[in-house]
């Protein structure tokens, strides 16, 4: 009779590797699931870091330049495509962009949008022409809201010197 001895490993031994394999397997799927969740979960944050008013003359017309530093702080590009000037889309004051008409108003952003990838900074200027139609003053607090191609609004208060 030819009787062999047969050994296995230990299944304390079995226990350690197949906990190892699992622990691997799992720590690999984790990193592959992240990277794919962070294609889906982009989004835009525009800051707007600091806003002032400053008194700008234009020939005979007096006014003000209010001058907004932001920043896109999401993981999404973020373009801003209006400008409010208390709650009244910039163009219904009776001035398209880079313009500045009696009694109106004109913003820097181009009318394509000024488009923001994340981390980018930018200036927006914001010229108030004051006269005309125009019922603002100095002291006046003014609330300029920048409206984004994703549906978001940006809200500043300034108050014109």
């Amino acid at each position: 009779m030819n009787t062999q001895k047969r050994k296995a490993i230990s299944p304390v031994i079995a226990t350690v590797i197949l906990v190892a394999v699992a622990i691997t397997v799992a720590v690999g799927v984790s990193y592959w699931m992240g990277g794919i969740s962070s294609q889906y979960t982009q989004f835009e944050k525009v800051e707007i870091a600091t806003g002032y008013g400053t008194v700008d003359t234009n020939g005979t017309e007096t006014g003000w330049q209010v001058q907004l530093d932001i920043k896109n702080s999401g993981s999404a590009t973020a373009t801003i495509t209006h400008v409010f000037v208390n709650d009244v889309p910039i163009d219904v004051y009776g001035a398209g962009n880079m313009l500045a008409v009696a009694g109106g108003t004109a913003t820097s952003i181009p009318s394509s949008g000024e488009t923001l990838t994340a981390g980018q900074s930018a200036t927006v200027y914001v010229w108030i022409t004051a006269g005309g139609t125009s019922t603002l003053s100095a002291g006046t607090t003014v609330n300029i809201k920048l409206h984004s191609a994703g549906g978001m609004d940006y809200i500043k208060l300034i108050r014109l010197p």
